[in-house]
């Protein structure tokens, strides 16, 4: 399997075990790790898992994780930034569908690499992105 984006909740659900994944979500985040293909994370995910940090809906040893595992060298897990690449593919994204302006850029993202977005977000999975749940 190639690699995968991960929708922020995704990667932390991932990090941290949780039994929140779905079997099918666990099994591509897996073999994308384990085959080597890799796991990317929009950076607008670091934004939001601080902010979520910051009122309190996730603790902050989730975000230390998030941290170690993308500063660490080839943890398979890569930061990709919101460029002006990323951007311009957010245009492919209906606003009508997908309102959340954090969701847009992790679809466009995915939309950008040509790959599946790993995510339980519905909204993003009826805007025409591929979508693993």
């Amino acid at each position: 399997m190639a690699a995968v984006v991960a929708d922020t909740h995704a990667i932390l659900w991932y990090l941290l075990r949780s039994r929140k994944l779905s079997s099918k979500a666990l099994r591509a985040l897996n073999n994308a790790f384990d085959t080597g293909a890799g796991i990317l994370v929009s950076s607008i995910s670091i934004v939001e898992a601080i902010f979520l940090t910051e009122k309190g809906s996730l603790p902050s040893s989730a975000l230390e994780k998030l941290r170690r595992t993308l500063d660490k060298p080839g943890s398979g897990v890569y930061s990709i930034p919101v460029d002006p690449v990323v951007a311009w593919h957010m245009a492919v994204i209906p606003r009508g569908r997908v309102p959340d302006m954090p969701d847009r850029i992790i679809a466009a993202t995915a939309h950008l690499f040509g790959l599946p977005l790993v995510t339980h977000d519905e909204e993003i999975g009826n805007s025409g992105i591929e979508t693993i749940w």
